[in-house]
């Protein structure tokens, strides 16, 4: 059985719809899959995100788990921390920012904070998907089901992001 080919084109009407889609998303956020499943080698896909979405600061300790990502459209905040959590590297990034995108090794702890509503980014990483496992979660963040401290750690992200 073969299949078609399919193409699909990454323009303003498909960033706008995704990203209508992530505010009404109950986490703010949503994925738009370019590959058929998440058994493929190489997982491409939109990611669409709003202030207030909380992406927990982890790594992917397998050696081939990279991720790129390409900020289309908005802007985020990535920070980078040490085993410890301490901040070692914080970028504002975005299609008008000095800096556009970002390529993370295995291994390297960061997080994301969204700066913008209609964010979205373009991010390739090695496939099959995986979900993150409690390992590659950062011991010294909130957890995802800890509303105030998800609150709290969000506001204070994003106020280290306003001198930048």
């Amino acid at each position: 059985m073969s299949v078609e080919p399919k193409v699909e084109f990454i323009d303003d009407h498909l960033m706008a719809e995704v990203a209508s889609q992530a505010r009404e998303a109950a986490r703010l956020r949503i994925n738009y899959n370019f590959h058929r499943t998440t058994d493929e080698p190489v997982n491409r896909l939109l990611n669409a995100m709003n202030r207030g979405s909380y992406l927990p600061v982890h790594r992917h300790l397998s050696p081939d788990r990279c991720e790129s990502s390409i900020v289309l459209r908005g802007r985020v905040g990535l920070t980078i921390y040490d085993d410890s959590g301490r901040v070692v590297g914080r970028r504002v990034v975005g299609p008008d920012c000095e800096c556009c995108g970002f390529d993370i090794e295995a291994g390297v702890w960061h997080g994301l904070v969204v700066l913008e509503d209609d964010t979205v980014l373009f991010e390739v990483k090695q496939g099959p998907y995986a979900p993150i496992t409690p390992d590659n979660l950062a011991p010294w963040t909130p957890a995802v089901d800890d509303k105030p401290r998800v609150e709290a750690f969000i506001k204070e992200l994003e106020q280290s992001f306003e001198q930048i």
